[in-house]
């Protein structure tokens, strides 16, 4: 079983998004998948509300800071932000680095609607990404 662990600056947004499709469209008998930041900044509600609209309930996951023996046992690592690849922890050599980085949807300004827009945007980059993880060689 293959190890991914999706990164991000608070755990609340993109890598939140990111843990609920990869457990939607992966096989669970090949990929063992888990989110978390380098900080703590709890579970976004737009996160929740756009992942609903595509019918992937993340209500019940929760922010969550690096475990050093997830990530040093990890046979790739993705961060999903600059914040996240600048702060990662050193790994060992056989943990697999991929950098994919995505527009912060918790800084969208606007109306709600324009900023749910934007939540939605990257929600659509992150499910279309994840589709494309069982083409990687990990």
């Amino acid at each position: 079983m293959k190890r991914i662990y999706f990164l991000c600056t608070g755990n609340s947004c993109r890598s939140q998004m990111a843990e609920g499709y990869a457990k939607k469209f992966l096989d669970t008998s090949l990929y063992e998948v888990q989110s978390a930041g380098v900080e703590t900044h709890g579970l976004n509600p737009n996160a929740v509300k756009v992942m609903n609209e595509d019918n992937i309930d993340i209500s019940n996951q929760q922010s969550k800071l690096i475990d050093p023996n997830y990530l040093n046992s990890a046979d790739l690592v993705i961060t999903l932000c600059g914040d996240a690849k600048d702060r990662c922890p050193v790994t060992p050599s056989t943990v697999k680095k991929l950098h994919v980085p995505f527009t912060d949807p918790a800084q969208a300004t606007g109306t709600k609607e324009e900023q749910l827009a934007v939540f939605r945007q990257v929600r659509d980059e992150i499910r279309n990404f994840i589709q494309t993880i069982p083409n990687l060689e990990i």
